[in-house]
């Protein structure tokens, strides 16, 4: 893709870097392959090259080898070099531009030419790829091990990709050139050290061996022995390198600020920490608890050059703890389960292929009721001599997701389709000359804008000159200018109409009803159905008419999410972060770092210091000034992770109550918000907590609900419970029309133990 105009990262040419990687998901996944050999890793540190429109192979190829060979002094004769043999189904030719490069090193006999799985790199199935070459080191020397290479062999292993990145892939699977060709190279820490400590496993570098033997005081098999393959009968050894591997992974994600969670990047740390448990308890014989006891030796190991693993080491103990004691509740039963339930039984003479098949929808059961990652099902039927029956898992889960996804597009009017542009397609902006979209009258309120159609994108890719979309289909349009609020930031986005003007008289000729508006490389896309009689084609004059009445529902919102930022650092303590947030015209919602829910007290504190702040009628500006210098301003606050351009916006409440950089549309005074109501505070995942607020109309709605409840409390407080007979059922009733309402959290808190009360004196 590319990086937003504005940002640090657009203005470079060329880098190199070095940074934590976790491996575990996705094309490029390595989890299964962990414990199972000596080099492959969910968590390693990787040295990377890059060059962006730059340098190409010719450099690439000459950095490498001098590093390799003259800063890190090893034998040029045990390395190797691969290059792509080209590919007939993908209609590409042999990379020798690349082989050439590598015949001034090596000799003919170790450039090797390999195919597409080796040496044609793609990050996913669709987007920028290219053509690699990989260095490859022999450990054993004085022998001809181009034989070896990319055959698996722990002797002879990968120790620098280079990719050179000149295509990219679209969905119809089709490669393009790109406009411009870059370098993505990258090395493994790990591997570079075994080689240079002169170790024949990754597992037994200086870096594992202090986990290593706290592991060896925790398990209750013996000691590491470093065994592989069929020697490591009941896969102790196994079990030891992947509880080491999986041990850096979470005390280092977890450091970074990630947490477990049920799906994305928290799901994947969850799987590798069950997986973890799983072997260090069933296979180690390790007590439950085992896991959280490693993370004190990672920090010891690291901790001099991560600082962050030393700061966040009580957390990040805390949660692998309750995580793994969670787990651990269900991981007997699932053994239990799979041993009772799936695999045959000794009795069981029928052994055809239905006996060593896992049904899918008892991995799907595992999965679903008893948190067994499908992954982890699968390691354990092959421990089994079993296979997944992945079709039948597939379908339930599909089914699950696709009644998600069909619920989530309906939500946005989206029938089910939604366009987005990939690399290939701002690519293709770019090359034909258009601009990326003025998008600064988002700023703008009550204003129509007078605009012009640049590119008409659906699904089967951009329309020709000359080409019309017609009533009832779905587009993406790219204006030269948009007031349109692209969704970021965690704002939704504008809705509302483009309106197609005719040529002659600039009346409307017709609409485009936008339900969606998204921003890919600067190009804004506004997604939509063309609405009846209408037709739309590039260059159309067109005007975009945002929806400002829904705005004006989703800005205070989205300003309340600062305001409320401040609060709960206010309540809560300066080490409260925000984690994310969400608004649209209905509430807003706020993620942040805690390790508790909120108390009463303090959930009431918190809304009424935005409450505080609505009345006292503040101001809320805006100004765009260098990055650099909005940073110096005191308390300034930044979502962790974020990349800001440069110039940022900065959206500050009063004179100093909330300073914040931010994109978003906002109210121009806290008056607007008219009133503010916490109506939830929950659990998201450990150590991060979630608040549900609503403003304006919906907030006076909720008070007015509060205050119904607090009058009905009041009156069944009233009652004599000698004369009541029914005194706790009638509290039982309220009490669970109470639970239901929607109303500020702090006072359904105290409605409900005063209901309570009340239900005690009635028994």
């Amino acid at each position: 893709g590319r990086a937003p105009p504005n940002t640090p990262l657009a203005s470079l040419t060329k880098a190199v870097n070095s940074q934590k990687c976790i491996r575990a998901g996705g094309k490029h996944n390595d989890l299964e392959d962990v414990g199972r050999d000596t080099y492959h890793h969910t968590f390693f540190e990787m040295m990377g090259s890059w060059s962006f429109g730059d340098y190409f192979k010719k450099e690439a190829i000459e950095y490498a080898w001098e590093l390799l060979t003259e800063v890190y002094g090893i034998e040029q004769g045990r390395l190797y070099a691969t290059y792509f043999g080209g590919d007939e189904a993908l209609g590409l030719e042999a990379d020798e531009e690349a082989r050439d490069f590598w015949l001034r090193f090596l000799p003919e006999e170790r450039v090797l030419a390999c195919g597409a799985k080796d040496n044609f790199w793609e990050m996913g199935d669709t987007g920028p790829c290219g053509p690699c070459s990989e260095i490859h080191y022999d450990r054993i020397g004085n022998r001809d091990a181009s034989s070896l290479v990319n055959a698996d062999d722990p002797d002879v292993i990968e120790i620098w990709n280079l990719v050179f990145i000149q295509f990219n892939r679209d969905e119809s699977g089709s490669l393009a050139s790109l406009p411009a060709k870059h370098v993505d190279t990258g090395m493994g820490l790990e591997r570079l050290c075994s080689l240079l400590q002169d170790k024949t496993s990754n597992y037994d570098i200086d870096a594992f061996q202090p986990i290593f033997r706290k592991m060896e005081s925790l398990a209750n098999v013996g000691p590491y022995e470093g065994k592989l393959g069929k020697e490591d009968e009941g896969l102790k050894d196994t079990a030891y390198r992947a509880v080491a591997d999986h041990a850096r992974t979470l005390t280092f994600a977890l450091a970074d600020g990630a947490v477990p969670d049920n799906d994305g990047r928290g799901y994947v740390l969850r799987r590798i920490l069950r997986r973890a448990t799983r072997y260090g308890q069933q296979i180690l014989k390790a007590e439950p608890g085992f896991f959280s006891q490693l993370v004190p030796v990672v920090v010891d190991t690291f901790g001099s050059f991560y600082p962050e693993l030393v700061e966040n080491q009580a957390n990040i103990i805390e949660i692998v703890r309750e995580e793994e004691e969670a787990f651990s509740a269900m991981l007997e039963r699932g053994i239990k389960y799979f041993e009772d339930e799936i695999i045959p039984s000794d009795n069981d003479e029928s052994h055809d292929n239905k006996n060593t098949v896992v049904p899918g929808d008892k991995a799907f059961f595992l999965y679903d009721t008893l948190g067994f990652p499908i992954d982890l099902t699968e390691l354990m039927a092959e421990e089994a001599g079993m296979k997944v029956d992945m079709k039948g898992f597939e379908a339930e889960m599909e089914g699950q997701k696709q009644r998600s996804r069909e619920a989530r597009l309906a939500a946005k009017g989206l029938g089910g389709e939604r366009l987005e542009l990939i690399a290939e397609q701002t690519a293709w902006l770019a090359d034909e000359g258009i601009a990326v979209t003025d998008d600064s009258f988002k700023y703008q309120w009550d204003e129509d804008v007078d605009a012009v159609v640049k590119a008409i994108f659906t699904s089967d890719g951009f329309l020709k000159d000359g080409e019309k979309a017609k009533e009832g289909d779905m587009v993406g349009i790219v204006l030269d200018k948009s007031s349109f609020y692209a969704e970021a930031g965690g704002q939704d986005p504008d809705l509302g109409t483009i309106a197609i003007l005719s040529a002659d008289d600039e009346k409307p000729s017709g609409q485009v009803v936008i339900n969606d508006v998204q921003v890919y490389g600067g190009y804004v896309l506004h997604t939509g159905i063309v609405s009846q009689g209408a037709s739309i084609s590039v260059g159309s004059p067109i005007k975009c008419q945002v929806d400002y009445a829904r705005r004006r529902d989703v800005a205070p919102n989205h300003s309340m999410t600062h305001v409320l930022n401040a609060a709960l650092r206010d309540v809560l303590g300066e080490t409260c972060d925000q984690r994310g947030s969400q608004c649209n015209d209905e509430k807003l919602r706020f993620d942040f770092s805690f390790k508790s829910a909120l108390s009463v007290d303090q959930l009431r504190d918190t809304e009424n210091y935005v409450r505080d702040t609505i009345e006292k009628k503040l101001p809320v500006t805006a100004k765009v000034m260098p990055l650099a210098e909005a940073k110096a301003i005191p308390g300034v606050r930044a979502m962790f992770g974020e990349v800001y351009p440069d110039p940022v916006r900065v959206v500050t409440v009063g004179e100093d109550s909330s300073v914040e950089f931010c994109g978003g549309t906002h109210i121009a005074n806290t008056e607007e918000a008219e009133a503010f109501v916490l109506t939830e505070e929950t659990a998201v995942a450990k150590g991060i907590r979630r608040i549900t607020a609503l403003t304006r109309g919906a907030a006076r709605k909720a008070i007015e609900g509060g205050a119904k409840f607090e009058k009905l409390t009041s009156e069944l407080e009233a009652l004599p419970a000698d004369e009541t007979p029914d005194l706790d059922k009638r509290a039982g009733a309220l009490r669970k029309d109470l639970d239901s309402g929607e109303f500020s959290a702090a006072l359904k808190s105290e409605l409900r133990a005063r209901i309570e009360a009340v239900q005690k004196k009635g028994i």
